[in-house]
């Protein structure tokens, strides 16, 4: 079978070790920088957040990291439909639920005892972990119903709740995608319209507003069952362009913000339309910010980008794939660099040093991690049939007719829909599901999808 099929010459940057892989090592990248970005956003003054792309622009880490989870999702729900059907995205979905609500849970109380053996002070009110100090039986059982959370973990509640709902929408994203979208950008749009939110306490105040950034989550998972068919018009010129003067505009505008001769140059009615910028309901500036980088990273990051084999990206890609864990370290690590800063100096040596040590941790905890996971038993690969060619199978499908042999008609209405939504989530000879349940005939229009299991973040 190898001697039948040729090797294409590689082009420039691609990487030949990738090349057959069905995990794309992009998006555990994306995820491994993001959780980088966060970890330095979140240290108080830290000269380290320059290198983020909050100083650059409307949107931080947390837009890539919504969107790429939504990915994810996607991906690693797909292929347990395909293997284990419904059950198996519900079962799956309820378990991923409830590891993210256990490690939110641990994370806020870690946090406190953090805080309560440094004697509170003003840790602990920046942290919000003084009510918890104070009065913690209510916030405690505030908690539990994802009510009260700390400052920097507020993104896990959203995930529970995210994950909780995600069997029903891969359900209407295999059926109709592009109106489970449209609904995604109404919830979306009622939410700037009437304020909507989820109850909160103390303050009523979610700083991810779960009906706002749902938003981004369907994004990802629509762009990984519909995406191919708007794909041409993201990596068009027209929209390359649109993207690039968006993000010179918003570079411009955030920079303003701490350069003040830059700052008088920008008219004042435009800093009036813009301000607030709400983040915990995801602006629309924010929205488009990222979609803009979005737009960028199709242009420019191919899916055997060399770069990908680079040091950095490779303790990128290990945090990525490690995200929930590397996630709670990196709050973690971000109380600890406070608590240094407090405590010990607040100088630029000591920012750096904080900043490159809370990085090389979560890499080191990454690989640890990847080094002590079991690694399952390897199923004997059945032999591979070749597929019939569109031709073949329309002449197939003509000579049954001709000898009288009834087509079913689910098979010829779901040729072109039914048969793109199975071949997404992957053949199953590579994809570790056992027997094919699904005839040849099922995967005759296009060639095989790669592996697409990926962790749900």
């Amino acid at each position: 079978m190898h001697d039948r099929i040729a090797t294409p010459k590689l082009l420039i940057g691609e990487l030949p070790e990738l090349k057959g892989q069905g995990r794309d090592l992009r998006i555990d990248a994306c995820r491994g920088i993001a959780l980088w970005f966060i970890f330095l956003d979140h240290v108080p003054n830290n000269i380290g957040s320059w290198l983020t792309l909050r100083n650059y622009g409307f949107c931080d880490a947390a837009e890539v990291f919504m969107f790429v989870s939504g990915v994810t999702c996607a991906l690693a729900y797909g292929k347990a439909w395909r293997c284990e059907g419904w059950t198996g995205v519900i079962s799956r979905t309820l378990q991923r639920s409830w590891d993210i609500y256990v490690a939110f849970l641990l994370l806020m109380l870690a946090c406190a005892i953090l805080v309560h053996l440094t004697g509170g002070g003003r840790l602990a009110d920046e942290s919000n972990t003084r009510i918890l100090l104070d009065h913690p039986g209510a916030t405690l059982a505030r908690a539990a119903v994802l009510q009260y959370r700390l400052v920097n973990a507020d993104v896990l509640p959203v995930f529970v709740l995210l994950h909780l709902l995600f069997a029903p929408l891969l359900w209407l994203l295999l059926r109709v995608p592009n109106v489970t979208l449209g609904a995604s950008l109404a919830l979306y749009a009622l939410v700037h319209a009437f304020g909507w939110t989820v109850p909160a306490w103390p303050n009523g105040h979610w700083a991810f507003n779960p009906l706002a950034w749902q938003l981004l989550v369907v994004l990802g998972a629509w762009w990984m069952i519909e995406g191919k068919r708007f794909r041409p018009w993201v990596t068009s010129r027209t929209a390359l362009v649109a993207a690039v003067l968006y993000l010179v505009f918003g570079l411009i505008i955030a920079l303003s913000w701490s350069i003040k001769p830059l700052e008088a140059l920008v008219p004042q009615a435009l800093l009036t339309l813009l301000y607030p910028m709400d983040k915990s309901n995801l602006d629309p500036s924010r929205l488009l910010h990222f979609l803009a980088l979005a737009v960028l990273a199709a242009w420019f990051v191919p899916r055997n980008w060399r770069g990908l084999t680079t040091a950095v990206m490779r303790g990128a890609i290990r945090c990525g794939q490690n995200s929930l864990p590397i996630y709670c370290l990196g709050v973690l690590l971000t109380f600890a660099s406070h608590l240094a800063l407090l405590g010990i100096s607040e100088g630029r040596t000591m920012q750096i040093a904080l900043s490159v040590g809370g990085v090389l941790v979560m890499i080191l905890a990454a690989t640890l991690l990847n080094l002590i996971k079991i690694k399952p038993r390897q199923q004997p690969h059945a032999k591979p049939v070749e597929q019939p060619t569109k031709f073949e199978l329309v002449i197939n499908l003509k000579t049954a007719k001709a000898l009288g042999v009834d087509i079913p008609p689910t098979l010829l209405a779901s040729r072109r829909r039914g048969d793109r939504i199975k071949m997404l989530f992957a053949p199953v000879r590579e994809s570790g599901c056992g027997a094919d349940p699904v005839p040849e005939i099922a995967h005759a229009f296009g060639p095989p999808a790669k592996n697409v299991g990926q962790d749900a973040n």
